[in-house]
């Protein structure tokens, strides 16, 4: 083993170390609050060390926030190709409950991609986040199909039926990580009602005002 090949497990390990400490110090101490020089400390490097791994805090949470995306994604796909019965809409909810999942199974990263107004925005970055936006394409072309077979009312937009989801079901993650809750209330049926609540309306169809915002490029 040459010494590149020795010396690569330290550096993943290292940069593992690095992204773990920053990701616990951004959800106790806020994106804002948090230094270079705090996350060295916490690993027991120093600051100049750091650099040696990420540009910058910035470059931090960015790469925390793709390792999330990616667990996200990863968790909750819809493997319609090996459940050809599976019914659009059916993928569709599970989709949603799986981002609700995703909020108790990683509640740091969750709070840190979903929550925090403080961080990088994404889109600052769409080269290295495309996959982000074509997942998105992906759910909402899932959701056209449904439209397509009458699961939702001739003439539904998707983009509004998949904000009002993620509305529905982010909602009831947010209560649940910040302790909103009463005591001894069943959130994991909550979020299920709630989704369920949505997806009702949405399929009845109703009147509203609403228009989903235009992606920036």
């Amino acid at each position: 083993m040459d010494v590149k090949e020795r010396q690569r497990p330290d550096r993943e390990a290292i940069s593992r170390s690095i992204l773990d400490a920053a990701r616990v110090l951004f959800v106790a101490e806020g994106y804002t609050n948090v230094s270079l020089r705090k996350i060295a400390e916490k690993v027991g490097y120093s600051p100049a060390a750091i650099y040696s791994y990420f540009d910058s805090k910035d470059d931090i949470f960015l790469a925390l926030a793709e390792e999330g995306f990616h667990m996200l994604f990863q968790s909750g796909v819809c493997a319609r190709d090996a459940h050809p019965d599976r019914e659009p809409v059916d993928c569709i909810r599970a989709a949603f409950l799986n981002l609700y999942d995703f909020s108790k199974a990683h509640p740091e990263y969750h709070a840190l991609m979903f929550l925090d107004r403080s961080v990088p925005k994404i889109s600052q970055d769409w080269q290295r986040f495309g996959f982000v936006r074509e997942m998105g394409v992906q759910l909402t072309t899932l959701i056209d199909q449904a439209i397509a077979r009458g699961d939702f009312p001739a003439g539904s937009n998707s983009e509004v039926i998949f904000r009002v989801l993620m509305a529905a079901v982010q909602g009831i993650s947010t209560m649940r990580l910040c302790d909103r809750l009463a005591p001894g209330e069943d959130a994991d049926a909550l979020a299920y009602a709630t989704l369920e609540a949505a997806l009702t309306g949405l399929r009845a169809g109703f009147l509203h005002s609403y228009s989903p915002p235009r992606c920036e490029p």
